[in-house]
């Protein structure tokens, strides 16, 4: 695991866009406010470029690519086209898939499962379809959470863009691949359920 993963606190900023394809995001520090990761969906293809500006772009692929500020890849979030729930794979820098995320269906509000590698249940990815707050729940346990930051009046009306803040849990150790499911999964979230 990438050692940028240990910090407990990541600011999720989503590049503002009035016509983009393309999903990209940069993440902060929140405290220090330093870059830590850009995150990058380079790998587009023409049909999937279209499709991204009319109703079907819930439906596209997508293969976003995380590294350091020194080009150092830290994860990998990929999914092939869906019609109606998403599994989505989490890998590591070494493109090894760590977990899956898996949509329920008929879900109101977005509920995931989040799956190891072998496809063992951890723990659910719990929102309101009211709210934009998100937690990582099992047995009354939160591994974490995720709440969407208010982006300015202009940018919440004239962009699609988001910004969110995840914040890892205590008990989720520092060299656990938990992390890497974790900061993937609130990509997810934005790709899969708020687009």
């Amino acid at each position: 695991m990438h050692p940028i993963l240990k910090n407990n606190l990541f600011f999720v900023k989503e590049h503002v866009g009035m016509f983009k394809a393309s999903n990209n995001f940069d993440i902060y520090d929140p405290q220090t406010q330093q870059q830590l990761m850009m995150c990058r969906e380079e790998k587009l293809g023409f049909f999937t470029r279209i499709l991204r500006f009319t109703d079907y772009k819930r439906m596209t692929p997508f293969d976003i690519v995380v590294s350091s500020t020194d080009g150092e890849k830290v994860l990998r979030v990929k999914r092939g086209t869906t019609f109606f729930v998403s599994k989505v794979e989490v890998l590591d820098e070494h493109d090894n898939v760590v977990g899956k995320l898996q949509q329920k269906f008929f879900s109101f509000g977005g509920k995931f499962s989040v799956l190891d590698a072998d496809e063992n249940f951890l723990f659910s990815l719990k929102g309101k379809w009211t709210s934009w707050d998100f937690k990582f729940v099992k047995d009354n346990i939160e591994f974490g959470s995720v709440t969407k930051k208010w982006a300015g009046i202009g940018k919440e009306i004239f962009t699609s863009a988001d910004n969110y803040i995840l914040k890892i849990g205590e008990q989720v150790p520092e060299n656990n691949n938990l992390r890497v499911l974790l900061l993937g999964a609130v990509l997810c979230i934005d790709m899969v359920l708020k687009e």
